[in-house]
């Protein structure tokens, strides 16, 4: 095929529309898939198994997730503590709180110790939480299967 002088080739352009209907599908899929309330769990932790536990009904307004080795160290986050290093931690912690206008108070420590933590050191665990100031408190257990 000849082109005359002058004329211009005309400019080939794709659809993208299939494209980022596809993209917004996706993304739409990951999100009803993605489960959050697991993000927060150390895959070292083994939760005792209880016939009383039962999912929460509600998320806390301002948790704090704290796990327990069999060791006796406390995980707040990737980071792992001794009893003695964690005050300063939970300090800085109520004070975040405080300032972003929230009520430390209201704030719910969330403790998963591993089924073969000594209890008396879950209850040093509470213990500290509440010379810091904290109130409230959550155990974790797995649900046992009927």
């Amino acid at each position: 095929m000849r082109y005359k002088r002058g004329r211009q080739i005309p400019d080939a352009e794709g659809d993208m529309t299939p494209m980022i209907d596809m993209t917004f599908q996706l993304i739409a899929f990951f999100m009803i898939l993605i489960n959050f309330s697991e993000g927060d769990q150390n895959q070292l932790i083994r939760l005792p198994a209880s016939e009383l536990a039962k999912p929460p009904d509600t998320a806390p307004a301002w948790p704090i997730t704290l796990q327990m080795t069999a060791r006796g160290t406390v995980f707040y986050g990737v980071d792992e503590f001794t009893m003695e290093n964690l005050r300063p931690v939970l300090e800085v912690e109520k004070e975040l709180i405080s300032r972003r206008g929230g009520d430390f108070r209201n704030t719910t420590i969330i403790i998963r110790a591993d089924r073969y933590a000594k209890t008396g050191r879950v209850q040093e665990l509470i213990r500290l939480c509440q010379t810091v100031g904290f109130e409230k408190f959550t155990l974790r257990a797995k649900q046992e299967s009927p």
